[in-house]
């Protein structure tokens, strides 16, 4: 029998009439679930130990609260045209031809616009572009929407107009050229034909002016080398495509040296074509991103690199210049003999600043009669004069310069000397910095003049000798700011713009065709170029005995380099560069000091790891002459020549810096003389540094089903069954190739459009322009050295870098097999986990592989992501709630999750959380929000654009015509993409070559993205 007695649990409930009793009646949660707090709050959710499944419950209490954490959508605020421009069409992109060249970087490129706002960087493949971008090109366009730059003139630190600068400077030059002063125009490498025309023009009009060059990272010795043979400041330039045997000697043609661009002549020489592909020899100190590419690598000191070269200069013209007894010299000589052999076809660079190592490079091109050194298309991208430039600083110090006007150029950061150079400013009567920003050396001029950014100015440049470009806008300026050009015409009292000046120069310099049309394209190349003039006679044994008579240093040789992700140091305020992991050492956010294991050991340095996959390291104290650089983290580098270490440039700065960007050590305060090898005291400190490195395992470690290699022989030599193995899986008790077993039944993909890309492995040079092209088009978060530290990185694109344990991955992989039993099974693969002292290394772009049988879609509970018939996996984001269970049950490792709301949240401010930087963002893809799972999509949003375009014209897709973010950005030419229900389509035939494997066949996956087997000249 049922009760009918009345239970209460508090006195308040026989209150008939308490509100209290009512709202617990009706809202099981009086307050509302903290989420937002909980999850949008950094330090207590690191804080928390709350487990995955209690997380998943406490999110589970009600749909609001799933929501909240899940669905949340950035609200996107539009502003309307008043007046729409004729030329714009909302939701179409519009493309522009221009050029960089920021004293650095110089690159022909088209500029993407969305409603008048540039947002990404593209490769201009017209005839006549010289160097494809680079990561820094590429992220160039983030730099113009950088919150710390200047927003107009400054005059002792106080706003200012442009009138009432232009009458200062006019007032301080009559008084220079009334005292006798000197007016002397310091400017970064302009390569502007129409600028050094007008600069000769404003110079006339004084007898004391004086045009001095710097380049913050000289290539003054081999300037002065060309000049002194050829009679012209300038360097040679390279074709490797010519090339059928490469050997550098300490120049990292793949990364800056002598401009880069090197790229795409080079891996067209390393695709092995009817049997035959280049050979590359490199000798070095640092491990480089062009020693990683090297089919052999010689480690060695700069010194040891001037004995090699001499060596080298014998061999080929048939010398005797008796050398030092050096290591590895019976791999030079060999070396040495094969350039002989190679002849015409080879070809010989160094990247030593040394003029009597530039005057033997020389001497043995013109021995070999070399192809691919090309001195009559000579490059005029590096201009700077290092003796010019300390004769300024002296005469600075005497208080001999009356005005100085600065242009593209920083000395108080990158002057070894800076102190010198900032208390000589003190004694200068009118200093001029034209400046993108209140960096070290415009916070201590007169004035601080505002510059544009080259994405908004005109301009020309010749990259080389024959080849012209034009820099144009892509959008007003966005403050008040002036080029040095229309600055000059004012300060002259030429009434003209720089625009009229520089059509006008347009005329001579491309002849035959017309100002619309050369905008239009962006560059023009001659056909007639006068051949290189000779100079004076050069003495060419007497470089190579000065170089055979080179003294060690004493102590440690320091090496200085530069990053492919930040250069000299300009866009040190660009977190996509930041964020950039280093293609060798996978390292962002950082520089520090590269030291071989072995003297590592000795000088009691070390690297670990810990338990969250942070990599840890030494401090050290770095002293040159009487210059000491302290509190430099140390990092342990497979491959760096005992006796040397490496120091990244541009790094360190502090002025006009965002908090979180002021990161890493200035290398310049040791870069003495301009010299890039300096002898170098090392002294360990306490203290233990935090690295974010993206990539915990060292090496390879005989995993073949991943990357796939062999030798040119047996490619050559064997069937592609034995270099290219199928893997085998067991079906009925019986072993059968895993491409023949399939646990689901396959469509009909031949219908419409099918996107495959291929990849590579011998033309990918692992530079990395790929990934910061995939930032700027998709949308990629930045997160910061704190999240990349806690493997929360969001690159969609990854490029893994392996080492070999032995001296070859096939060494490993003979290792790895002739491996029995369980100890010995343990102690060798514990062994090699440690990579060679002088390891091969092997890159490979990795992001989502589309896989037509992708494990992630069978464990997602919400259907957020699933398969389209094109062989796109695709990401409904308003559905994901954030489970993982795709990442978990992917293979690849290739999804990621935000941990955080990156968008507008103060937390990370970088260029998402400001509405200048946000300018940048692609309309066309999804800023994605807090708690979803997000990876590469094969740029969905270009795929369909080009199928709506090809429609809107009625045809089909052209050959080729379909590309993504990567694929367009790669300069190398390793990555492919296409529709392999298009025959014509190049990736077609690449699918059918033999060399053509999946990642992680055995798996069963199906991906759409395959690689090319890496072959090795060895």
């Amino acid at each position: 029998m049922a009760s009918n007695k009345k239970y209460w649990k508090s006195v308040e409930e026989l209150n008939e009439n308490s509100s209290v009793v009512e709202t617990l009646r009706n809202n099981e949660f009086v307050e509302e679930i903290p989420t937002d707090e909980f999850l949008g709050d950094k330090e207590s959710l690191e804080a928390s130990s709350t487990s995955r499944r209690d997380f998943l419950k406490y999110v589970g209490f009600s749909t609001a609260a799933a929501s909240l954490v899940a669905c949340e959508g950035p609200v996107v605020k539009s502003i309307p045209y008043v007046v729409q421009p004729e030329e714009i069409i909302p939701g179409v992109a519009d493309y522009y031809a221009t050029t960089i060249a920021d004293g650095f970087d110089f690159s022909n490129i088209l500029i993407k616009t969305r409603e008048g706002r540039p947002i990404k960087v593209e490769n201009n493949n017209l005839e006549g572009s010289k160097i494809k971008p680079n990561a820094r090109v590429y992220a160039s366009v983030l730099s113009m929407y950088d919150s710390m730059r200047l927003k107009q003139p400054m005059i002792s630190g106080k706003p200012a107009s442009w009138e009432e600068v232009d009458a200062r400077v006019k007032a301080g030059l009559e008084e220079a050229a009334a005292s006798g002063g000197q007016i002397v125009l310091l400017t970064s490498t302009m390569a502007s034909p129409s600028t050094d025309k007008l600069i000769a023009e404003f110079g006339a009009r004084y007898s004391n002016f004086k045009h001095v060059v710097y380049d913050a990272v000289s290539s003054s010795a081999a300037i002065d080398a060309f000049e002194t043979v050829y009679g012209e400041r300038a360097l040679a330039d390279y074709d490797f495509s010519k090339a059928d045997v490469i050997v550098s000697v300490g120049a990292d043609f793949l990364g800056d040296w002598q401009g880069g661009g090197c790229e795409t002549g080079y891996t067209q020489g390393r695709i092995p074509k009817n049997g035959k592909m280049s050979k590359h020899i490199q000798i070095e100190a640092n491990m480089s991103l062009t020693g990683a590419n090297a089919d052999k690598r010689i480690p060695m000191t700069v010194t040891q690199q001037k004995y090699a070269l001499v060596a080298l200069y014998n061999e080929i013209t048939g010398s005797s210049v008796s050398t030092p007894a050096f290591p590895n010299k019976e791999a030079v000589t060999k070396a040495a003999k094969q350039l002989k052999a190679a002849g015409s076809k080879g070809v010989l660079v160094s990247g030593i600043d040394d003029v009597d190592v530039q005057m033997l490079v020389l001497a043995i091109n013109n021995v070999l009669q070399s192809e691919a050194f090309n001195p009559n298309n000579a490059r005029y991208i590096r201009q700077g004069n290092a003796k010019e430039v300390a004769q300024l600083v002296a005469d600075m110090k005497a208080g001999s310069v009356h005005t100085l006007i600065m242009s593209g150029v920083n000395p108080v950061y990158t002057l070894a000397n800076s102190k010198d150079f900032a208390d000589s400013l003190k004694k200068v009567k009118l200093s001029v910095a034209f400046s993108m920003k209140e960096d070290e050396t415009a916070s201590l001029t007169t004035i601080a003049a505002a510059a544009p950014h080259y994405l908004e100015s005109w301009g020309d440049v010749s990259i080389a000798k024959g080849y012209y470009s034009v820099t144009q806008p892509t959008i007003r300026p966005l403050f008040d700011t002036r080029q040095l050009q229309d600055s000059l015409l004012k300060w002259s009292g030429n009434p003209q713009s720089y625009y009229d000046y520089l059509k006008a120069s347009e005329a001579v310099a491309a002849t035959g065709k017309s100002w619309n049309q050369l905008v239009h394209d962006g560059v023009y190349k001659s056909s007639d170029v006068a051949p290189a003039a000779g100079g004076e006679v050069a003495n060419y044994g007497g470089a190579a005995a000065n170089l055979a008579g080179a003294k060690a240093l004493s102590g440690m040789e320091l090496v200085f380099y530069t990053k492919i992700g930040m250069g000299d140091g300009q866009q040190a305020n660009n977190p996509w560069l930041q964020e950039f992991p280093d293609p060798i050492t996978r390292v962002s956010w950082d520089n520090y000091v590269t030291v071989s294991k072995a003297d590592a050991e000795q000088l009691g340095l070390e690297n670990y790891n810990v338990d969250n996959g942070g990599l840890n390291g030494s401090y050290v104290t770095l002293e040159v002459g009487g210059a000491k650089l302290e509190h430099v983290p140390v990092l342990i580098q497979p491959g760096q020549a005992k006796g040397s270490v490496g120091l990244a440039f541009g790094y360190g700065r502090k002025a006009a810096m965002k908090t979180e960007m002021m990161v890493g050590v200035n290398a310049y305060t040791l870069y003495k003389d301009f010299n890039g090898v300096q002898s170098v005291k090392i002294t360990k400190e306490s203290g233990v540094h935090e690295f974010a490195c993206i990539q915990l395992h060292n090496t390879l470690m005989g995993r073949g089903d991943i990357i796939k290699e062999t030798t040119l022989k047996e490619y050559n030599e064997k069937e592609p069954a034995v270099w290219n193995e199928v893997p085998k899986v067991s079906l009925d008790h019986k072993e059968v190739p895993a491409t023949s077993v399939d646990l689901w039944t396959s469509f009909d993909r031949t219908v419409g459009h099918h996107f495959n890309l291929s990849i590579d492995l011998n033309a990918c040079t692992g530079c990395g322009a790929c990934v910061i092209a995939c930032h700027a088009e998709n949308n990629v978060p930045v997160v910061g050295k704190s999240e990349v530290r806690r493997s929360r990185d969001m690159h969609w694109l990854r490029i893994d870098r392996y080492y070999s344990s032995e001296d070859t991955f096939i060494e490993d992989t003979e290792l790895k097999e002739n491996t029995s039993g369980l100890m010995n099974s343990i102690d060798t693969f514990g062994e090699m986990e440690d990579p060679s002292e002088n390891p091969q290394v092997a890159f490979q772009p990795v992001f989502c592989q589309h896989c037509n049988h992708a494990p992630c879609e069978t464990v997602c509970p919400v259907a957020a992501t699933s398969h389209s018939r094109q062989g796109q996996n695709h990401m409904a984001y308003n559905r994901c709630v954030g489970t993982r269970y795709c990442a978990n049950n992917c293979p690849y490792k290739v999804r990621r999750f935000n941990w955080f709301l990156y968008n507008k949240n103060e937390e990370f401010d970088y260029h998402m959380n400001d509405d200048l930087g946000r300018m940048v963002l692609n309309p066309d893809v999804n800023v994605r929000s807090r708690g979803v799972m997000e990876k590469c999509s094969l740029c969905i949003q270009m795929t369909q654009a080009t199928i709506l375009k090809a429609k809107k014209e009625g045809r089909p897709v052209n050959k080729d015509e379909f590309y993504t973010a990567c694929s367009e950005a790669c300069g190398s030419g390793a990555m492919v993409f296409g529709d392999v229900n298009n025959e014509e389509d190049t990736v077609v035939k690449l699918k059918e070559d033999d060399r053509m494997y999946h990642l992680l066949e055995h798996v069963g996956t199906k991906p759409n993205v395959f690689y090319q087997v890496k072959v090795r000249n060895t």
